[in-house]
């Protein structure tokens, strides 16, 4: 399967965000109307209010069972990591060119393991928005819920790759496209008919796209889908921590599953202990059905009404661990969208949360988070050599 991971070079090459990508004054917004497709070959157009563009529906010669959907919202971008760890961004000799954003990685997990999945949200309609498209259809999600801005870039993000394989982030998004999708370019009728619909918290930073957000959710709401919320805290992105705190706390309870790091317990709860459970007790809110609290290779901690436990992880060599939490979320949504009595039985539950472990732990082991997300075999028999 092509994945289209690339390395690239730069050498002596001054990159700023005004040469990646075009900005018009406001003096020039307006309206446009988005065309048929085009060809690759895409002239720039003013950033103004831009209606999106939809792909025809083509998702692949596979068929799945659509009663199992998990639709992930949100940011689809290309993700540059260093081809050589432990060095800064400034240092790096080369950069491998893979697909990302957490909604994305999470919707491509998914559908690596058997499960059925969709994607909502926009990218440029440029060579990395088509490419990102691309690659959702290879791996068999549906995109009916993309959009193309003809007025902003795809986002990129460059990774830096510390020793221990953990990340640090530069973003350009200036704004991207990711960011400008309008409530009215939302595919409601996906979005209804999910059993699981999954989100972050970028896409809650700035307008149009937060509204479009928090239309998208009240919808799968009012429907009785499961929503699933992973805060991918990305304290760059938003304009003050005090702002990020807030932002993503205001949908904290409208979530039915919440899926946490211990960093972002402690900078929810203002320093607290996330290793104290009491702690971790407070952002437990009275219609929550699962809190889910990932701890690296250690593993994850559960946490529901009626009972609270951990499951280890796997043990591996951590190359890059891009994607690692996606991939987490990935394998527990793919087992719940098929079983939701889980959520009520523990051992089920503890199964499930084995899986979501393997899926994490095993995406440690590639550079990139796409390009490393497994499959179902791969997981199982990763699992049967753990107890072998």
């Amino acid at each position: 399967m092509a994945l289209h991971a690339t390395a690239f070079c730069f050498s002596g090459v001054s990159t700023s965000r005004s040469s990646l990508f075009s900005v018009f004054p406001a003096s020039r917004r307006c309206t446009v109307k988005a065309t048929a497709f085009p060809s690759p070959s895409l002239p720039i157009f003013h950033r103004c209010k831009l209606q999106g563009r939809a792909l025809p529906s083509d998702n692949g010669p596979l068929e799945k069972d659509e009663t199992s959907l998990v639709v992930c919202f949100g940011e689809m971008l290309i993700d540059f990591v260093p081809t050589t760890s432990g060095l800064s961004l400034a240092e790096a000799p080369a950069f491998k060119k893979a697909p990302g954003g957490a909604p994305a990685n999470v919707a491509v997990g998914i559908s690596r393991l058997g499960g059925s999945s969709a994607f909502v949200g926009k990218v440029g309609e440029d060579e990395f928005g088509y490419m990102l498209a691309e690659i959702l259809k290879e791996n068999n999600v549906n995109s009916d819920g993309m959009r193309f801005d003809p007025g902003a870039r795809t986002a990129l993000a460059f990774v830096t790759l510390r020793k221990d394989g953990e990340r640090e982030f530069m973003f350009y998004r200036n704004p991207s496209a990711d960011m400008l999708l309008q409530e009215d370019e939302l595919d409601l009728e996906l979005i209804r008919k999910a059993k699981v619909f999954h989100y972050g918290s970028i896409s809650l930073i700035t307008e149009p796209c937060k509204s479009a957000h928090i239309a998208a959710a009240r919808a799968a709401k009012d429907a009785g889908v499961i929503l699933s919320y992973d805060p991918n805290l990305r304290l760059p992105l938003w304009p003050s921590a005090e702002s990020a705190r807030e932002g993503i706390l205001s949908i904290w309870e409208t979530a039915d599953i919440i899926k946490i790091s211990e960093e972002e317990i402690s900078f929810l709860t203002q320093g607290e202990d996330p290793y104290d459970d009491n702690v971790v007790r407070k952002l437990y809110h009275p219609n929550l059905k699962l809190l889910l609290v990932t701890e690296g290779s250690e593993g994850c901690r559960y946490y529901t009404k009626d009972f609270s436990g951990r499951v280890k992880g796997l043990k591996v060599d951590a190359v890059d661990t891009t994607g690692a939490g996606d991939a987490f979320v990935a394998g527990i949504l793919s087992q719940l969208a098929s079983d939701v009595s889980l959520l009520q039985d523990e051992g089920k539950l503890r199964d499930a949360l084995r899986f979501a472990n393997a899926c994490g732990a095993l995406t440690v082991m590639e550079r990139g988070a796409i390009p490393a997300l497994p499959t179902k075999e791969v997981v199982l028999n990763a699992l049967l050599k753990s107890v072998a």
